[in-house]
């Protein structure tokens, strides 16, 4: 069988994952943790795979969930399993997310590609997991670009990226009134280093930066199963 039905991290919900696609991990849990979401407001996802961090969006009654995937199978997914958990509240486009027309919205999560690199031997042979690892259909000003269009004035966007791009994230995401107003470190304790980190940006914000107390997984003890 190429899926499996898993526990979203942390969550009571259950969802059907493919096996040969990008799956929830750490991550997944680490952004969902981080975004905050509003009663009534109205929030995108891009490149929304099988629905995770909506599915997770949708405890806090939105009026609306909004997914947009390159994929077919991915979106087809994402609505078998808000169909199963009984989530009406939802719109899902496939396409490129430079393609799609919405309205300005509250909130945009997104868990992107990390990885720029332009050499095919470095890449995923698996179409979809190279789609979810390399900037190919979606690089980092293009993701941006999409942010200031389609997210409202003083909306939010939430982001977890790779540490060592930090700073560019920044430089781009200011010259687009795009302004970091918080960070949550993630330190895995199997890595020398802290390798991500989640961003909370601001549309029209004031400057102003808070750092949350960093999110630790990898210990001895961790059991979660949800690792890169």
């Amino acid at each position: 069988m190429n899926r499996t039905t898993d526990f979203l991290p942390g969550s009571k919900f259950k969802i059907f994952q493919r096996k040969d696609m990008f799956r929830i991990n750490t991550d997944t849990f680490a952004l969902a943790s981080f975004m905050m979401i509003k009663k009534g407001e109205v929030v995108l996802d891009i490149g929304t795979n099988n629905g995770a961090l909506l599915i997770e969006a949708s405890r806090f009654n939105p009026e609306l969930l909004i997914g947009v995937d390159i994929f077919n199978e991915a979106t087809e997914l994402a609505r078998e399993n808000f169909n199963e958990l009984l989530i009406e509240n939802y719109r899902l486009y496939t396409c490129r997310v430079q393609d799609l027309t919405v309205e300005p919205v509250d909130v945009i999560l997104c868990n992107p590609p990390y990885f720029n690199q332009i050499n095919k031997a470095n890449r995923n042979p698996n179409p979809y997991l190279e789609a979810a690892r390399h900037e190919i259909f979606l690089p980092l000003v293009e993701l941006l670009d999409c942010v200031r269009r389609d997210l409202k004035s003083h909306g939010r966007f939430y982001l977890i990226h790779r540490s060592d791009r930090l700073a560019e994230i920044i430089i781009e995401a200011d010259k687009r009134g795009l302004t970091l107003k918080k960070c949550m470190p993630i330190i895995d304790h199997r890595k020398k280093n802290s390798h991500a980190i989640c961003l909370e940006f601001i549309k029209g914000g004031n400057q102003g930066l808070i750092f949350i107390n960093p999110m630790e997984i990898g210990k001895e003890t961790d059991n979660d199963g949800y690792v890169d």
